[in-house]
Order: structure tokens, then C-alpha cells, then sequence
């Protein structure tokens, strides 16, 4: 099991991704950290935008 990149409260980027091509370039703020899965960490995010809360790969995260 690795080491979570990012903290529970950080503000985020999540990054273009296919399939949430809607949420490009939105902020998001850590709200936890999840186990690994399929060799990903994951962690639950909440949208500075709107409020919904989503799963999300640590690979398709940015620092702001």
C-alpha cells in the first residue's frame, strides 16, 4: 500500500479525464482518504463548485 499524496482538507484540481470531462479545471477540497484500488490510491473529494462529493484516482488529482 503506498503513501497518500495529497491531506484531508487540501484543495485540489481534478484533471481532464474522459469520462468527467464536465469537471475540467474544477477545485475540489480533499475529504478522505481511501485504501488503494486496482494499484490506486483514491480519495473522497467534494466540489468547491457545486458541493456534490465524488471518488476520485490520486492520479487524476493536482495541487492548486
Amino acid at each position: 500500500m503506498g503513501i497518500h499524496k495529497f491531506t484531508v482538507g487540501q484543495a485540489v484540481l481534478l484533471s481532464p479525464d474522459r469520462l468527467l470531462g464536465r469537471t475540467k479545471g474544477e477545485r475540489f477540497t480533499v475529504v478522505r482518504l481511501l485504501p488503494e484500488a486496482e494499484n490506486a490510491l483514491q480519495y473522497r473529494v467534494k466540489s468547491k463548485t457545486d458541493g456534490h462529493e465524488r471518488v476520485v484516482r490520486e492520479d487524476q488529482l493536482a495541487r492548486t
